[in-house]
C-alpha cells in the first residue's frame, strides 16, 4: 500500500480536489437562532473529544431539548453522554446533532469549558449544516427497531450502516464526521485492520486532513434500529490502492480513497443514549426544521470580508433563496450520492 498511500495535502487534493470556497461560507462562529432550534429538536448527538493524550467518541441522547445553550455556549447534562469521562476541561470538541427524519445534520465544534457532575459546557467555535448524503446512503431513518444484532465485532461491523468518525487536527481542533453506506460497504474488519471508504460529502475533507496531521481516530458504528455500538480506536492511513477501493464499490461507483485503520481497541457496548433517544420507528419532529433555510441564514451571517462572501450573502438575500438551494441540494443528492 505504501506506494499509493496519501501522505500530504497536495496528494490528497490531487485525488479529491480542493475544498470549494463556498463550503467555508456556511460556517459561523456561534449558535444562531436556527442552530438553537435544531439543537432543541434533536434527541441525539454524536460527540468527539480529544486532547494531546486521548481521542474518543461517544453518543449523548434523551428527549428533544436535552441539550441547549446560547450563542457562545453549548450545554448538555453530563449524564446524557454514554462516556462523560471523555469531556475533560480544555478538550477539543466536535459534534453532530441528528433529528429523526431529516438527512442533514448540524455540526458544532469547540472546546470543553466546564465539565461537572451535572453539566458539560462547550465554548462554541464553529457551527454549520452538513449535507444529507451519509444519512441517505445509510437509510438511517427507514429502519425499524432491531432486537437481535450480531454478537461478534466483525459481524456487527459488517451489518453496520452508519458511523461517526472523530479526528483531531495537528492544531488541536476536533472534527466529528458522519459516514453512511449499505451494510457490508460501511466498514469491513479484517483481523485487527478496519477498512472504510471516503464518499462524496460536503468536500471540506476535515477528517482526511486531520488524519494526515495526526493519524489517531475513533469510530462509532451502529446498525440503524439497534441500541448497540461498536467503538474502535486506532491509527488511520489514506490510500488509493485499487483493491482497497474496489471492495467498496456501490452502484458501479468506486470511491477515490479508502481509509485503513490499524485497530488498537474495540468496545462492543449498549448505548443508553440511543435507547433514551428512541429514534426508531421515526416520528415527526416536534419543531418544523428547514435545513435549506438554516444553510441560507448561515451564509448570510458569515463574517468573511472577501468578495465571495459578500456576493453569496447578497444572492441569498432574495426571496425564495432557500427553495432554490433545496432544489440544488436534492439534485446533488440524486446525482452525486456515490
Amino acid at each position: 500500500m505504501n506506494g499509493q498511500q496519501i501522505s500530504s495535502i497536495d496528494a490528497l487534493e490531487s485525488v479529491v480536489g480542493r475544498t470549494p470556497g463556498a463550503m467555508h461560507l456556511k460556517v459561523i462562529d456561534h449558535l444562531d437562532a436556527g442552530a438553537l432550534r435544531w439543537i432543541a429538536a434533536a434527541p441525539l448527538v454524536c460527540a468527539g473529544f480529544g486532547d494531546a493524550s486521548r481521542l474518543g467518541v461517544t453518543f449523548g441522547g434523551g428527549r428533544p431539548g436535552f441539550a441547549g445553550g446560547d450563542a457562545r455556549s453549548l450545554r448538555m447534562p453530563t449524564a446524557s453522554l454514554d462516556d462523560p469521562d471523555l469531556a475533560r476541561p480544555g478538550a477539543a470538541f466536535g459534534s453532530l446533532f441528528l433529528i429523526p427524519g431529516i438527512g442533514e445534520t448540524l455540526r458544532v465544534n469547540g472546546r470543553v469549558e466546564q465539565a461537572g457532575a451535572e453539566e458539560i459546557q462547550v465554548s462554541v467555535e464553529e457551527c454549520y449544516g452538513h449535507c444529507a448524503k451519509a444519512v441517505i446512503r445509510s437509510e438511517l431513518w427507514a429502519a425499524q427497531p432491531v432486537d437481535a444484532v450480531p454478537g461478534d465485532p466483525a459481524g456487527f461491523i459488517a451489518a453496520s450502516r452508519f458511523a461517526a468518525l472523530a479526528t483531531l487536527g495537528a492544531e488541536g481542533h476536533a472534527d466529528l464526521s458522519p459516514k453512511g453506506d449499505p451494510a457490508g460497504c460501511m466498514a469491513q474488519l479484517d483481523g485487527d485492520t478496519l477498512w472504510f471508504a471516503d464518499r462524496p460529502g460536503n468536500r471540506r475533507c476535515d477528517s482526511l486532513r486531520n488524519i494526515l496531521g495526526r493519524p489517531d481516530v475513533a469510530l462509532a458504528l451502529l446498525i440503524p434500529g439497534a441500541a448497540q455500538l461498536a467503538v474502535l480506536r486506532g491509527q488511520a492511513a489514506l490510500t488509493t490502492e485499487p483493491a482497497a477501493r474496489a471492495r467498496f464499490e456501490v452502484r458501479g461507483k468506486v470511491p477515490s480513497l479508502a481509509i485503513r485503520v490499524a485497530v488498537s481497541g474495540i468496545e462492543y457496548q449498549v448505548s443508553p443514549a440511543l435507547a433514551r433517544a428512541g429514534l426508531w420507528p421515526v416520528a415527526p419532529a416536534a419543531q418544523a426544521i428547514d435545513p435549506a433555510a438554516l444553510f441560507v441564514e448561515h451564509i448570510k451571517l458569515n463574517r468573511g470580508n472577501g468578495l465571495g462572501a459578500r456576493l453569496a450573502s447578497a444572492a441569498l438575500a432574495v426571496p425564495g433563496a432557500a427553495t432554490l438551494l433545496k432544489k440544488g441540494l436534492d439534485k446533488d443528492y440524486k446525482e452525486n450520492l456515490y
